[in-house]
């Protein structure tokens, strides 16, 4: 029988663990014909008790097993934990807030077995979004699409299934500030969809807070274009057009036309401030986006651990 491994990374979710894994354990009931499954939950720094809800499932159960983070990584790298030590044919990443239908692994599964290498869980409705983050998520698509060099699906989630050979090429990414989806994205391989509306959080709150979306957004942005390095420079272009329009426009109206009571109300230590202003400005900007990269390179170079497992049960 062909194995199914499920990834699920948690983060303060002791009440939702024990539900999460009797619902797989539920939808793979009518499949155990032909799949055999784990569940592999990746403690991701939690400061409750869910370390301590995995350890008893795992002891009950050989097919739950679980990593142990020494500190909170994040989502992200909690995911990819997940993926480069499962033992799955394929691999279905779900968060552990129930959010997503875990009734609709059958049909990845059988995307899966009709060809596909990645299956993509797409997001159409989120009862417990709120209209700041539904805006804020479609205006991270628009501009992640406009800047990166490849196309990633509005709405698409981590509720995915992936191939075993998606998987050992995942693996060969380094990159510390990472969004999961995006990198999958970025493999190509042979792609379906399936839609869904996310359900409501049955127990804890959320632990995306807005500024770790904003983190994520901008390693995307650093990670997957470099659109923003090259801003800076199209913005001194445009700047210096303008302010060379401007000045050029001062000159002749000052000491040619000598007709422009508009012109003429600019001294000229106040022309002079105008294009020392620009001139800062156009610094400012590209320094902070240089910034921006450096950050990245200094991450990817000093070739630090990207996780520490503290503790792990996987056989």
């Amino acid at each position: 029988m062909k194995l199914i491994s499920i990834v699920v990374p948690a983060h303060n979710e002791e009440k939702n663990i024990p539900l999460v894994s009797d619902a797989i354990k539920k939808v793979f009931q009518p499949l155990a014909s032909r799949y055999d499954f784990e569940i592999v939950f990746i403690n991701d720094g939690s400061r409750d008790n869910t370390f301590e809800e995995m350890e008893k499932l795992a002891q009950a159960d050989p097919r739950v097993k679980y990593i142990n983070f020494s500190r909170n990584f994040g989502k992200e790298i909690a995911t990819t934990a997940g993926i480069n030590n499962c033992s799955g044919d394929a691999c279905i990443m779900i968060d552990a807030d129930l959010q997503h239908p875990v009734e609709l692994i059958p049909e990845f599964i059988k995307k899966w077995e009709n060809g596909a290498d990645v299956v993509i869980g797409v997001r159409k409705e989120s009862k417990s979004d709120s209209a700041f983050k539904k805006t804020g998520s479609k205006l991270f698509y628009k501009i992640l699409n406009r800047i990166a060099e490849m196309k990633v699906i509005p709405g698409s989630t981590d509720f995915r299934l992936i191939d075993r050979k998606v998987i050992e090429e995942f693996k060969r990414f380094t990159e510390r500030g990472r969004m999961t989806r995006a990198l999958i994205d970025w493999l190509g391989f042979d792609r379906s969809f399936i839609y869904f509306d996310a359900k409501e959080r049955i127990n804890g709150t959320a632990s995306y807070s807005v500024w770790k979306l904003t983190r994520l957004a901008l390693d995307s942005f650093v990670s997957l274009s470099l659109l923003p390095l090259r801003l800076g420079g199209y913005l001194g272009i445009i700047l210096m057009l303008l302010s060379g329009a401007l000045g050029f426009i001062v000159l002749i109206g000052k000491y040619v036309l000598h007709n422009s009571i508009f012109i003429h109300s600019f001294s000229d230590t106040q022309n002079m401030a105008i294009f020392i202003i620009f001139l800062v400005s156009i610094i400012l900007v590209s320094l902070g986006l240089i910034a921006l990269y450096i950050e990245n390179i200094h991450r990817e170079v000093i070739e630090r651990p990207i996780y520490v497992i503290k503790d792990k049960k996987l056989n």
